[in-house]
This record gives structure tokens, sequence and C-alpha cells, in this order.
């Protein structure tokens, strides 16, 4: 969840590294530091709140040297202080740490330390890995490292210096994120590509129990063995400026409006001469398919949401029964798995360590394993039998949204093709509806279009302490990712529900002004929908209706309207979610909040 960038070359170390940490603001942080080695020896500084107020502090005592590392915390272990900060430092201050994950077995380990005379600075699980470097350091401080991996329980990314090799950076990877640079004469370390992209699109991603020592002249990796091993990098294929907002004001909405081209390439990149869908990464053919009598799509948050709609498809589409989990839950509650079963994981960063989790419970069953993600060489997509990639590029902001929709996007995609290889339908119902999905993106341009009308309504809304959704059917999982959007960058309290029911308890919340946004998108539900939402109009509520266009009699029922260009029902459910992701945005926008980076949220989710 936190921000490492660390660096050793010719260049001014602080300056690339908060370069770096600012280019990992959206993942979410309360406090920041950074640790330089230069002619004064190690010298560190660190502090509650916004890199702003590191870079402040800098700019009065700047820190020179071209050896360093940095990080922005968000708190776990110790509230957000100076103190409680990274880097952290052994008490002689020749080691500086920065760590992203949890060390687990931490508190036996201070105690232990303790007890040896090492005195604590920090409240921090981060602070035990200083010591025992210090502790285990005879010269070499890549042999202490390992040895102090040793003594470590729980998921990790260091970045580790000391004072007495000024040539060295040493880092290593368990269950966390990290990414090595590559470049001329320099080396980087970062938690997200994005940090590195001003300096160099070449990289190495570690792999477990890894350990990488970077030195201004080249970069070794080596296996928990300590065996040297050779690794092939990697080429990032989006530049530096499409992680940047690119004139828009902020990076949700520069992403809301990237929806479009990001579906694009998600559909056509994967289309063959003959207009079908063809996956060069999944191997289930026809006979592979056929021995499958299980699905279990496993996500969290958002991912979650798109796995919700994901079903609707695949079981509609191709006929099979699927089970949606969240994946924090999915070991504890004993799930059926075996050779027969397909668990499909879908994360945005490829590193949610819940999702990693459940993809190594399912592994012990040996269920087939394919992954939807939107980063290529992140850990759950190396882990799994089958990746699709979703060709979002690079999402910034906290909040997901074209991440979301090409999730979507790729399950009907994959339900075509199961079905088509099934057998389930013919060529012309497949093309017919992938005819639809790739007419997706000139209809979301139509809805940006009107992004104004949208921004009205939220003005209506504004001031509301809470809310609901309601939808039917696709339109109840939409419903839940749209209340999702709004809780997260707007603050305000939202609820969805199954408009049928409402009746069973929850209109008892319903009161005079508050606001529902009732989704009515489906045909064969329309007129059910409408009755829900005359019973909340009823009781006083001020009610945004969504439709599709041609239902006109939803503006009855509804204080306001935004009509969806006409699709399949089913493909509605994305258009849908772009009007949900701009009303979320407006309201947030309006109550003056930092839409980009809500507070105590982050991009990337790493620890459970």
């Amino acid at each position: 969840m936190c921000g490492i960038v660390g660096y050793i070359g010719s260049r001014t170390a602080s300056e690339v590294i908060l370069d770096g940490l600012e280019r990992l603001e959206y993942r979410g942080y309360d406090s920041a530091g950074i640790a330089v080695f230069g002619e004064d020896g190690l010298m560190v500084e660190k502090k509650k709140g916004r890199l702003a107020v590191l870079k402040d502090t800098l700019e009065s005592f700047p820190l020179s040297g071209n050896l360093g590392i940095g990080h922005t915390r968000w708190a776990t272990h110790g509230e957000p202080s100076d103190e409680n900060s990274h880097p952290h430092c052994s008490e002689s201050k020749n080691v500086a740490v920065v760590h992203n994950g949890i060390i687990e077995n931490y508190l036996d380990l201070k105690r232990e330390l303790m007890e040896k005379g090492v005195v604590f600075q920090s409240e921090t699980d981060t602070e035990v890995v200083a010591h025992l470097v210090e502790m285990f350091f005879q010269g070499d401080l890549v042999d202490a490292v390992y040895k102090t991996l040793e003594k470590l329980r729980g998921a990790y990314a260091l970045g580790i210096i000391h004072k007495d090799n000024p040539d060295m950076l040493v880092t290593a990877r368990k269950d966390s994120p990290l990414v090595v640079g590559i470049g001329e004469n320099e080396s980087f370390i970062a938690s997200d590509v994005p940090a590195l992209l001003k300096y160099t699109k070449n990289v190495y991603f570690l792999e477990d129990g890894e350990v990488a020592v970077l030195k201004k002249s080249g970069i070794e990796i080596y296996n928990e063995d300590r065996q040297q091993v050779e690794r092939d990098s990697v080429e990032i294929e989006w530049d530096f400026e499409s992680a940047t907002k690119g004139g828009y004001p902020h990076f949700m909405l520069k992403e809301i409006f990237e929806q479009p081209k990001s579906i694009r390439d998600t559909i056509e990149r994967r289309l063959d001469e003959n207009g079908f869908v063809r996956f060069d990464d999944i191997n289930l053919g026809k006979e592979e398919l056929e021995q499958i009598d299980k699905i279990y799509v496993v996500a969290c948050g958002t991912a979650y949401h798109a796995g919700l709609v994901g079903k609707k498809a695949l079981q509609k589409i191709v006929g099979m029964k699927v089970d949606v989990e969240i994946a924090s839950e999915f070991r504890y509650d004993d799930p059926i798995i075996d050779s027969n079963t397909l668990v499909v994981l879908v994360s945005q960063s490829g590193e949610t360590l819940d999702t990693m989790a459940a993809l190594r419970e399912a592994k012990k069953h040996n269920a087939k394993i394919l992954t939807i993600t939107n980063v290529i060489g992140s850990s759950i997509a190396r882990e799994s039998d089958n990746v699709i990639y979703t060709w979002a590029g690079p999402e910034i902001a906290v909040a997901s949204t074209k991440a979301y929709t090409t999730q979507v996007v790729c399950f009907f995609m994959l339900a075509l093709d199961f079905a088509l290889k099934l057998g389930k339908i013919g060529e012309k119902e497949y093309l017919d509806i992938l005819g639809e999905l790739r007419a997706v993106p000139e209809k979301v341009e139509q809805i940006l279009e009107n992004s104004d009308q949208i921004e009205v309504m939220a003005e209506n809304i504004k001031e509301a302490k809470s809310g609901f959704f309601l939808g039917r059917g696709i339109d109840y999982s939409v419903a839940m990712e749209g209340s999702l959007k709004m809780k997260e960058v707007s603050y305000m309290h939202t609820e969805a529900f199954a408009s049928g029911e409402l009746k069973h308890g929850t209109i008892a919340l319903i009161e005079d002004g508050i606001p529902v946004i009732a989704l009515a998108t489906q045909e064969k539900l329309f007129e059910k929908s409408i009755s829900n939402m005359k019973e909340v109009k009823s009781r006083g509520a001020y009610v945004i209706g969504i439709a599709q266009e041609g239902h006109e009699l939803i503006e009855e029922v509804a204080d306001s309207v935004i009509y969806l260009p006409k699709t399949d029902d089913l493909i509605s459910s994305i258009l849908c979610a772009v009007v949900l992701q701009l009303l979320a945005y407006h309201v947030s926008t309006l109550r003056g909040l930092d839409v980009d980076k809500p507070r105590n949220l982050a991009k990337s989710v790493t620890v459970e």
C-alpha cells in the first residue's frame, strides 16, 4: 500500500526519490521520509503528513548524495507520526530501512532485541529489521540481509542501505510488490512502475524470496538459496505522460474520460482477422472447459463488483454456475475446490494480498487459475495458469474507474469465448453480442459528453449525509459499485439494496429529502423497478433515475433522469457504471475533497 523508491547512481538521490514518491502518492499514505548517504554519512529526514511537508523541510535542509531510499507510509503499526515514519534506522544510525508489508512476528523479535539491550524509537514492526541487519552485519551487507530474512515471518518489500557500503542498495521481497529499474550507470527500486517511468522503462519484477543487489555498475538478483539467477527484463509499454494528469484537474476524471480508449483497446487487440475473440494467454479449450464443473470468481472491493457483473454474463451467456467470493473470506469459508474447479481472480494491481492468498489456497487443491489484471508481470499474474490483461493503461486515482470497466469487458469476452467453444451459442448470436460490446466505447463517449448534466444532479445531493442505490438483477451489482464509489470519494454514507428487498425492512430508512439513485436499465425488470421507485418517492426521497433511452415513463416517478444509449441489457451495466463514476466524482469535487487521494485509502492493498 505504501510507496517505496530507492536510487543509486550519479544523480542527486533525493531529487530522484522525491520525484518518484510524488508519482506514488495515489497509493495512499500519512507520512513520508527519506534517507541519503553522502559526505556527512547517513542522513534521515521524515515527517508526518503529505509529501509536501517533507519537501518543504528538505528545501531548508537539503540532503546531498547519490545513494538513498524513500518511503510514503500508510499506518498499520503505530499512529501516523514523525517517529513512526520510514526510513527506520538502527541505534548506531548505520542502517536505514524502508518496508512495505507486515512483519507478523515482530513482537517476538522486538522482545528478543530488547533483551539484548536494543532501545526502540518507534511503534512499528519495520524497526526490528533495521536492528536485525545491524546485529548480523559483519562487513557483508548481503549476508546480513539474508540472515535477517531468515528471522522474518510475514510480507515485505525492503530497501536497505548501510553506511559502510556506500556503493550498494539491497532489496528483498515476499508477498509485496517490488520493481527494480535498469538505467545506464544507475539503478532504481520502486513499489510501482510509475515512480520509474521518468528515468527508465526497463525493469525487473522480483519474485518471492529474491534479493537484488543494486550498484551503479549493474544489478544482481539472487534466490532464497543465495544462488544468482538470470532474469529477463521487461519493457514497460506505457509512458511517463500517460501517468500524468494531461490537463485534467484530477486523475480520476482523466481516467473516467480514458475509458472509451481503454475499452476499445481491451476488445480490439483480441480480435482475429475474422472478428472473433482470441485469448493468447489462456489455455482453456473445449476439452478443458467441458471438465469444469464449478467456477469461483474471487476478488476484493471494486474488482469484486466487476466479478458480480461477470457472474451474470457467464451464467446468462454460457449457462455455467458461478459463485463470487470476497477474497479476504475465501480461505475461511472452506471452499469446495478440486481439479475440475476454475478460479477466476480479479485484481487491478495483481498484487492484492488477500487475492494472492486465495490463489495459493486454490492451487493447493489443484484448481485451474485464471487471472484478470491490469499489470503485466504482477505477482498474481506470474503465479496464475492463465492471464487476461485489461489494457486499461496506468490507473493512478485511488478510486478505480477504467480498470473496473475493462474488467467487466473481459468477463463479457470470456463468456462469449466459453459459450462458442462449448456450443452454447451460435455464431450469429455471438457476433451480435460482440457487436454490441464493440459499440460500447462510442456510447461511453456520448455519456461523457453529458458530464455537465450529471454535475447538476450532483449539486442537488452534495449536502446529503447518506443515500441509497437501488437496482434489480445486474443493476443491483452495478448499484453496489456505485455506492462504493460514492463512499470512497465523497464520504457520503451510502448503501446499495436489491430493490425488491426494500419492503423487508430497509424502507424504514427512507426519509424526506434523502437521495436515492435508482437503476432501471433492464427491459424485463423495468416495470418492477418503477414500482420500487414509487415506494421511495412516496416517502419523500429525492430520486435520480437511470434508464435506457426510450423509457420516458421513468420521468413520472423520478426527480431527475439520466438516459443511457440503447444497448443490450447486460452490456448496459458498463454504461451505467460510467454514469455512477461521474456522479461520485462531481459530488466529491463539489464538496471540495481530494478526489484522487481519499482519506485512509490506498490504491494497492498489500496487507491482509
